[in-house]
């Protein structure tokens, strides 16, 4: 059994990128407001009917291991609030929270199929639990919406949407990079955690090897092979996911654990609930020193490319009775 983290906060887990992210899309003018409205449009009561007319919620009678796995999350979590939990048949591989005022957790069945024993579930149970417990339902909800909207839209509004789309795909990353430290302060055994990222990476090995040290190995080529250019890649390659690629999220689930910050919590040393946090200049501050500069200059390069990009439309559909557009002269070296 896990080792009990007695009143833990969610702020011992997050990814200091998840917080600065969050804050400061909070710090926007408006921003509450417009979540305000566009979370009175969305009915909890009617998602929730939804699962319970075509799903099959989990209890101790009903697919009691499972329920069993979602008491011990809460325990070693120290959650009081247990969230209602449901089984979805589906082939797709997912999990998520939903709700605002009682957020539920969804199971499908493909992704209770995909893992292979009651600790990689456990893992997964306890990572939509962080989301519950780190106050992500609401904001999550709302970048899912809008990230519709966008995909939906007619070409100027989606464009105009398009930066608020990046921004609020940007964070949902890096929440999920939080929470899967939620997942591992549950189960309490990396090797978990990792064997459940090369699963979700490459299925299950239907009677063949697999090794999650040669899944970490990869997962730190990827990381750290290639040149600018390959840097350049992967964030077009990121840029418009909602999750993080899963090497990546074993990498960084790793790297947070050898940094001690994970056996630190596990003996005991970690904030609790009702403690007082850090400000929005220490998350920023904390977000700037896990940013490399690789990544900062993978970001600008992208930058440039995104308003090539855009001017190179702009010239392709702009009217016949426009005048033509006078470029800048070029920069030095260019």
């Amino acid at each position: 059994m896990p080792t009990p983290l007695p009143q833990i906060s969610s702020r011992a887990w997050e990814h200091p990128a998840d917080r600065a992210a969050l804050n400061t899309l909070r710090a926007i003018p408006g921003f509450d407001e417009v979540v305000r409205k566009v979370a009175g449009f969305i009915t909890e009561r009617g998602v929730r009917q939804l699962f319970l007319a075509n799903a099959v919620q989990v209890s101790p009678v009903q697919r009691p291991k499972l329920d069993a796995l979602l008491t011990d999350v809460c325990l070693t979590l120290d959650w009081p609030q247990r969230p209602e939990l449901y089984v979805s048949q589906s082939p797709s591989v997912n999990a998520y929270a939903i709700g605002f005022e009682r957020p539920f957790i969804v199971i499908t069945s493909g992704a209770l199929e995909l893992l292979e024993n009651d600790d990689e579930r456990r893992f997964l149970i306890a990572h939509e639990l962080g989301h519950i417990m780190s106050g992500h339902m609401t904001y999550r909800t709302i970048a899912l919406i809008i990230i519709a909207i966008g995909s939906m839209a007619m070409f100027p509004l989606g464009l105009a949407l398009l930066p608020f789309q990046l921004a609020l795909l940007e964070w949902h990353r890096k929440s999920e990079l939080s929470t899967d430290r939620a997942g591992l302060l549950a189960v309490q055994d990396h090797l978990v955690a990792q064997a459940t990222f090369m699963r979700l990476a490459g299925g299950r090995d239907l009677g063949d090897q697999t090794s999650v040290n040669a899944f970490m190995v990869q997962a730190a080529a990827y990381e750290s092979a290639g040149d600018a250019w390959d840097r350049i890649v992967r964030v077009f390659n990121t840029a418009f996911r909602e999750h993080p690629f899963n090497t990546v999220r074993a990498g960084e689930l790793e790297r947070w654990r050898a940094s001690g910050a994970y056996d630190a919590i596990v003996s005991g040393v970690y904030a609790r609930r009702g403690e007082k946090a850090q400000g929005l200049g220490d998350d920023l501050s904390d977000a700037a020193s896990y940013y490399t500069d690789k990544t900062s200059d993978a970001m600008s390069s992208v930058t440039d490319a995104f308003g090539r990009a855009r001017d190179a439309f702009a010239e392709a559909f702009r009217g016949k009775d426009q005048p033509p557009t006078v470029n800048d002269p070029p920069e030095p070296g260019e």
